[in-house]
């Protein structure tokens, strides 16, 4: 069917091309709280790996191996940096071709993002990030003393 001036109406077939077109993507969120001690590397990396291939992220990828050495990173600076932390949470979550990761801890002191304030491992989580047009940011816990660490990629089509 036409409108007056000709243009076709979509609305007439269904739903509208721009309910289409801008429909919100789904948003998959995912946490697993992990115990501190000499498991929690091992326990964080599963639980992240387990939820991956229901992003779309292959497991074994290049792409699936850079997110688990993140986490890897990010969960062994929580064991040396955050020992009032009993546990700690570490979240995914994904939305179109996005995927952040966060680690949260209840040390409330933000790291150094900074050139000279990063360690090696930041420094390496935050390189890791850019090959993935991604970008790392730290801050405080919104529901309970701490902070959190989140590392944002792109998905690779």
């Amino acid at each position: 069917m036409r409108g007056a001036r000709g243009f076709r109406l979509p609305w007439r077939r269904g739903r509208p091309i721009a309910a289409v077109e801008h429909a919100p993507t789904p948003v998959q969120h995912h946490v697993v709280s992990v115990e501190l001690g000499p498991q929690a590397v091992g326990r964080a990396r599963e639980a992240v790996a387990a939820y991956l291939p229901t992003t779309g992220v292959a497991s074994g990828s290049a792409f699936a191996d850079a997110v688990l050495l993140v986490v890897s990173e990010l969960v062994v600076n929580v064991l040396r940096h955050a020992d009032r932390s009993p546990v700690m949470d570490v979240g995914m979550t994904a939305a179109g071709r996005k995927l952040v990761v966060g680690v949260a801890d209840a040390e409330p002191r933000l790291p150094d993002l900074s050139d000279e304030g990063m360690g090696a491992g930041l420094r390496m989580v935050t390189e890791l990030a850019a090959d993935y047009n991604g970008e790392v940011s730290a801050e405080p816990a919104m529901d309970r003393s701490g902070k959190v660490v989140l590392v944002r990629f792109e998905i690779p089509a």
